[in-house]
């Protein structure tokens, strides 16, 4: 599986990582069952699965509060993406 990830063409060009390097390694490390090792590879893992999970189970059964609770989890998803590539970026060297 592995062998057929792409490489982040922001990393290769830049040195830089961009904001979703790790989550193809995450996806792996978590179908693998290392779901600690997911985690510490790409923290939002675990609420963008929670994420598109909610999407899906609401796209066959409308909840009530869809929208907001889809909102919700979309903000949390990107505060801890963002944050994530700032620690990264400018505080782990």
């Amino acid at each position: 599986m592995e062998e057929y990830m792409l490489p982040c063409l922001n990393k290769q060009l830049f040195g830089i990582e961009c904001m979703g390097c790790g989550l193809q390694r995450s996806f792996a490390l978590f179908f693998k069952g290392e779901f600690i090792e997911a985690f510490y590879m790409y923290p939002a893992i675990y609420s963008l699965i929670m994420l598109f999970g909610f999407i899906t189970v609401n796209t066959f059964r409308n909840f009530k509060y869809a929208s907001k609770i889809i909102y919700i989890l979309a903000a949390l998803n990107g505060l801890i993406i963002v944050s994530n590539f700032i620690i990264k970026t400018f505080f782990i060297v």
